[in-house]
């Protein structure tokens, strides 16, 4: 029979209680051992007993506040994962660009690149793209041999992606990327990726609830429910560009008519103000000219009466407004807090705090990260650096693609312009 120093009931606690500290740190990176407790539940007791043994055995490291961010009083410990542990790497497979970023366990950034492509490209070309971005990461790219995951962004529609798998035609996109980088592959709809990196990284970063609306050509959005990404049936949650504003209203690509999508998106605020030809003609025309900002408002209203239906049943505590309108700003964002003020229930919670996005191109990339940091097993095997032969190396800088570089985070917590 085993003893409980091998195998025992508190031996198995103790594991438990490992493994959901090191979970923990593997979702929301550096945490000081207050957060820690808050989050584990555990006995402060408990807590500092089991982070002394994981840090002594070297799979957790800390690192004090830099000296320009400490307050008075002696500096608060952060502690994360071994950096040395893994990395997982992220792909955005956008309508005519491909994003890649790559994080260590300990949340650290390892790099981001993006590099844009015509629209009759390929699958494999698109995926020779990706690899090349990949190899141009600093540090001669990614670690193969410490992959716990790819997170891969793709186009919708959200029904495509789902927990039984990709739509028919992603399947051998998934196979192709499980060879050429030796790790599980996660996939899912770029813009849903995006709710997860704002909800993570972003404007609504630490927020548990969070609701998420892109205004684009197209119109979509993404819900965080207690800190994870929400999927439902069949992959449909968040395509709230295909709820109905107007029942008589312009015929949508789903099939329907006056979706939230015809009704709000660019192209609809575009068509009501003709004379501002694209998005830089809208925004020059901002704030002066009254036609525009009413065909601004109008989407705005439209969207908010569409979040204060969300907003409504599942109660967020963030929305979060990104996409090429969100750029008009106040027109937009008033005219959507004015409608959640006129909708939401008047004798219920107050209404959420609407804010723009902060990450624009990059979203779709950190939020495949933010997944498989959330959703891939951690890897196994020693947890020190070992050389890799089989590394992706960065090319020679003629071979480099041309494309433009997204923000790169500091370490520990990223902070995003």
């Amino acid at each position: 029979m085993p003893t409980d120093l091998e195998g025992g009931p508190l031996a198995r606690l103790r594991r438990g209680h490992e493994e959901l500290v090191l979970s923990l740190l593997r979702t929301h990176g550096p945490l000081s051992r207050a957060e820690l407790t808050r989050l584990s539940g555990l006995s402060r007791t408990t807590l500092y007993a089991i982070v002394g043994d994981l840090v002594a055995r070297g799979a957790l490291v800390g690192a004090a506040p830099p000296a320009e961010g400490r307050r008075r009083g002696r500096p608060v410990e952060t502690l994360s994962l071994d950096p040395a542990a893994g990395q997982a790497l992220g792909i955005d497979f956008a309508r005519r660009a491909v994003h890649v970023a790559a994080v260590n366990v300990a949340h650290e950034v390892v790099g981001t690149a993006s590099a844009a492509h015509g629209a009759e490209v390929t699958w494999a070309e698109r995926l020779d793209l990706a690899t090349r971005l990949v190899g141009e990461l600093p540090g001669g790219g990614v670690r193969l041999a410490s992959l716990s995951g790819v997170g891969v962004g793709v186009v919708g529609p959200a029904g495509a992606v789902g927990r039984a798998g990709p739509a028919p035609h992603l399947t051998p996109v998934t196979e192709l990327l499980r060879q050429r980088f030796g790790a599980p592959v996660l996939l899912d709809t770029n813009t849903r990726l995006a709710a997860l990196a704002e909800a993570t990284w972003g404007a609504a970063a630490g927020v548990p609830d969070v609701a998420y609306l892109r205004l684009s050509y197209g119109v979509g959005g993404g819900l965080v429910v207690a800190g994870n990404l929400h999927r439902g049936r069949g992959g449909l949650a968040g395509e709230f560009g295909h709820i109905t504003v107007e029942e008589d209203g312009a015929p949508c690509s789903c099939g329907k008519r006056g979706c939230l999508e015809s009704a709000a998106s660019l192209g609809a605020v575009l068509d009501a103000y003709p004379p501002a030809g694209d998005l830089a003609g809208l925004l020059a025309a901002l704030p002066d000219e009254p036609a525009a900002v009413r065909a601004v408002a109008l989407a705005g209203e439209r969207a908010g009466r569409v979040l204060a239906a969300v907003c409504q049943a599942l109660a967020p505590s963030a929305v979060v407004l990104g996409g090429e309108l969100a750029a008009t700003g106040e027109p937009l964002f008033g005219a959507v807090r004015r409608a959640l003020d006129a909708h939401l229930m008047p004798a219920g919670r107050p209404a959420p705090d609407v804010r723009p996005a902060l990450l624009g191109d990059a979203g779709g990339a950190l939020g495949a990260l933010a997944l498989v940091l959330r959703e891939s097993p951690p890897p196994t095997g020693p947890a020190v650096p070992v050389p890799d032969p089989t590394a992706v190396r960065r090319p020679a800088a003629a071979a480099r693609p041309q494309g433009a570089t997204v923000p790169v985070p500091s370490r520990g917590r990223p902070s995003w312009p």
